[in-house]
């Protein structure tokens, strides 16, 4: 698969980014806020140019051998091709992001398929090699210790797995610098919430799988903060991974404008529907 370079900010160039390995996404609806593409989010540049997101709020895939469905991405790749897919995609978000975009990766700690994974850290090299800067980390506890299913060396020095049952979200952004200055506008995140939140460990529950019809879904408290944190209203918010449509639900609840792509047609029904939901539930 053809790589694509690491990009200087300021300095994008369209050209930059080739075809994959899926179809340039295609608007499969559309409601003037959320505006849901089908297709492979390595190739949005293709179908949306320089569109100017303002923040990224996304889990990806975590190459642990999710079965995703006939989805046209397979999620049991060897870990090496992996990573090449993930600086595939992190510089195509640094095309469509605005000038002072931010975006917002969940991702784990580390993983042990295929042996001890540094994922974390492997994604923070990555996003600062094509382009991205560094923000800060924010340790997301979502209370799961059912994940405990090997214990190693059962009370021996000898080789003891130490599980640590938190996910993280990486904060970074495009340009030499964070800020953004207000130009008039105003946040709508409350004093008690910017209190509690810029707090860096968040603790809530996860979403089930089975009640959200996704193999691996996030809650939508999770993208609701970093959208209340990060953006301001009627901002652009883009998900590449949409999956059940969380981040595009959060986000239209908030008032922000969103894109979401997701490659499986059965996940951009979901996600339709679930937009639909919030549409009867604004109007009732």
């Amino acid at each position: 698969m053809h790589r694509l370079i690491p990009v200087v900010p300021g300095l994008l160039d369209a050209s930059a980014d080739r075809p994959q390995t899926g179809d340039v996404p295609e608007a499969v609806y559309d409601d003037g806020l959320a505006r849901v593409l089908r297709g492979d989010s390595a190739r949005l540049l293709e179908a949306v140019g320089h569109v100017g997101v303002n923040l990224v709020v996304t889990s990806p895939p975590y190459g642990l051998g999710v079965d995703y469905g006939g989805a046209g991405y397979a999620d049991d790749q060897p870990y090496a091709d992996y990573l090449e897919w993930v600086e595939t995609w992190a510089t195509t978000l640094l095309h469509v992001a605005a000038p002072d975009g931010r975006a917002c990766i969940n991702i784990p700690l580390d993983s042990n398929k295929g042996g001890k994974r540094a994922i974390y850290a492997d994604y923070m090299r990555i996003f600062q090699a094509v382009g991205w800067s560094y923000q800060t980390s924010i340790v997301w506890n979502e209370k799961n210790i059912s994940r405990r299913t090997a214990w190693g060396s059962w009370l021996s020095p000898s080789a003891p797995f130490v599980t640590a049952p938190v996910e993280m979200v990486a904060v970074f952004h495009k340009g030499t610098t964070f800020r953004r200055p207000a130009q008039g506008r105003r946040g709508d995140i409350t004093r008690d919430e910017f209190l509690a939140w810029t707090l860096g460990v968040w603790k809530f529950a996860g979403a089930n799988p089975r009640r959200v019809g996704h193999p691996a879904p996030f809650p939508e408290e999770l993208p609701r903060r970093l959208i209340k944190i990060y953006s301001y209203p009627e901002d652009l918010v883009l998900d590449p991974f949409t999956g059940s449509g969380t981040t595009l639900v959060a986000a239209k609840r908030l008032g922000r404008r969103s894109i979401g792509v997701e490659i499986n047609p059965a996940f951009c029904d979901l996600t339709v529907r679930n937009l639909q939901t919030v549409e009867l539930a604004a109007a009732s």
